[in-house]
Formats: structure tokens, sequence, C-alpha cells
């Protein structure tokens, strides 16, 4: 991988074995609890819509305006199997990465899948202002968070080995409480993409 940048700790222990793949809402905080958890665990963190713009130049939006979402969708599939082919890596996915059934099928066997999951209220305060979210770009943003939700919600729950209720707590209270969850359901890698082998 030479085109996007990888973030790694050097004075972190390796405590959870194998990728950790995480999806959910856009907002749900993915990319900011992802990079430290990253670093805590000693892996290499990716953010598979940063490596999108970083190959292409442009950021999301133009992509979706030029190409349509569809044309956004097979250029994230391309990415989605590339980075969940590597090893020891955390990877924050696009919020719509779930909707492919081949997305999913990669996700889920090739590392621990983690849905952070928030409720629409807190979704729509975390992404009110920003205007890198083409989906949202519309007269009344919280019905269109609602009716993703609904469409999307039952495939995070499909793809995760765990879920976590995002709430207000704090990012570093977030990640403690995940990564004592890994911990206590991971224990050591499997054969497979250095997947670990964890209790159903």
């Amino acid at each position: 991988m030479h085109s996007a940048t990888p973030d790694r700790s050097e004075q972190a222990d390796l405590v959870i074995p194998g990728n950790i793949f995480l999806v959910g809402m856009m907002g749900a905080g993915k990319t900011s609890v992802g990079r430290v958890l990253a670093k805590r665990l000693n892996k290499v963190f990716f953010d598979s819509d940063h490596v999108i713009e970083e190959r292409t130049g442009v950021k999301i939006p133009v992509i979706f305006e030029i190409e349509g979402e569809s044309g956004f969708r097979h250029r994230e599939s391309a990415v989605l199997e590339e980075l969940t082919a590597l090893d020891e890596v955390v990877l924050a996915t696009g919020g719509g990465a779930v909707l492919a059934r081949e997305n999913r099928d990669r996700l889920r066997a090739r590392g621990t899948v983690v849905y952070l999951r928030a409720n629409v209220k807190d979704l729509l305060n975390r992404t009110r202002y920003d205007k890198n979210r083409p989906l949202l770009q519309t007269a009344d943003p919280r019905a269109r968070l609602n009716e993703l939700y609904d469409m999307r919600d039952p495939l995070y729950r499909e793809v995760a080995h765990v879920t976590i209720d995002t709430g207000n707590q704090s990012l570093t209270t977030l990640v403690n409480r995940l990564h004592q969850v890994l911990e206590t359901r991971c224990d050591q890698p499997s054969a497979v993409h250095g997947q670990p082998r964890c209790e159903p």
C-alpha cells in the first residue's frame, strides 16, 4: 500500500490479534475511534473513504457528482477488497460499505467487525455542518438520516461480531470499552489473515 499513509504507534503492545473493521453510520465515530484504537494496539489504521480520496485526488462529494453513487460504490468495493486482505489493520469503513453483499462477506471473513451504533439525534448533531456528506445534502437531513438508518442498521447487525453503543461518552471511554470487549472476546490468531479466533 503506497497510496495511503498508515498510522502506527511504536510504543503500544499488540494485545488483540488480527484485523478490526469498524462499520456504522456516518458520524458514528469510526475514524476517530479507529485511529486511537490502532495506536493502542500497534496496528496500521486506514479509513477507506480517505484512501479513495487520496487515489482520486478529489473529495467524496465530487466523485458522487461525476460518477454517481454507483460509481463511488464500485471504487469503494475495490478498495475494501484490497484493505481487508491486509494483516493487523484497523479499518474505518464508509457508512454505505455494508450495502454490497460481497463487502459484508469480506469484512466478516477477514477480521472482527465492530458496529459503532449511534442514534439519529446524535448522528445529526455530529454531521450537521459537514459538507463532505453528499447523501445528507438535502432539505431535510434528519429525514434522510432516519431513512438511511432504517435501511442500514439491519445490515450492520448482520455483519458485526461486536456492537457498541456510542452514546455521549468521551472518545477515550468508548475506546476503553471497545478494547475491553475485544480483549475478552478474542484469544489467538487463526491461520486465515491473522483473524482472531473469537467466541461466537
